[in-house]
């Protein structure tokens, strides 16, 4: 039986912080070019198994994931241009554009801060604990572990061990929640640590992963291992 989950660190991007579209679709917009939400899903999708698929057995970084990203939408689209392609990764990677929330995210969070101490573990460019004071929630955390600041990415096991030293906390007793299987999952579990995916878009539907698909349902998952730990059910 697994350890009860003491902390939780989350990462940003596309879990906690989401892009705004009308910033970072505007090289679509410019040429009158529009993405249905069913492409945007598909192509997170699609971006996120071949990022695992890639990341097998070479511990790879993220970089290249919405390079994959756009390639797919756009191919989707019918406009596989090169250089529109570069535009949209230029703008998706500016932090000041990742600044949408899904509803009742602080709530949720301090909700859980009731009964854990949260974290922040993101491959960023060392301004994350300002995007987070950005949309009022750095107040909900105890911890932000920026990459650029610690000098380690995502799944780099050393990143996850100086977030577990910054509270201090025990890996068995920490849960990470992230979006990407090679990239979030794979690096925490590495370290000892408890995962769950956050897989909105459903890229993890046919594995056999803890997956939750919004906060509220990691509030509930976080409610029956508590329960389980207990020996409530």
């Amino acid at each position: 039986m697994k350890p009860p989950v003491r902390t939780i660190f989350f990462d940003a991007g596309n879990t906690l912080l989401f892009p705004s579209q009308e910033r970072t679709l505007a090289p679509l917009a410019r040429r009158g070019i529009s993405a249905p939400q069913e492409a945007l899903r598909a192509a997170e999708r699609a971006a996120k198994r071949l990022q695992d698929a890639l990341a097998v057995g070479s511990g790879s970084v993220d970089h290249g994931f919405w390079e994959l990203f756009y390639q797919h939408l756009l191919e989707e689209l019918g406009c596989p241009d090169p250089e529109l392609r570069s535009a949209l990764v230029q703008e998706i990677r500016k932090a000041t554009n990742w600044g949408t929330l899904a509803p009742g995210t602080r709530e949720a969070l301090l909700r859980m801060r009731q009964h854990c101490r949260l974290g922040v573990i993101s491959n960023s460019d060392g301004t994350i604990r300002k995007a987070f004071e950005a949309v009022n929630l750095a107040d909900c955390f105890d911890a932000f572990v920026d990459s650029a600041l610690v000098g380690y990415e995502k799944p780099d096991a050393r990143i996850f061990l100086a977030a577990l030293e910054s509270l201090p906390t025990a890996a068995g007793e920490t849960l990470y929640v992230g979006d990407i299987y090679s990239v979030d999952f794979a690096g925490a579990t590495r370290v000892g640590m408890q995962a769950v995916l956050l897989d909105a878009c459903g890229a993890y539907t046919d594995r056999d992963l803890p997956r939750v698909g919004s906060l509220p349902e990691l509030e509930a998952f976080l409610g029956g291992a508590a329960a389980a730990a207990r020996g409530g059910v």
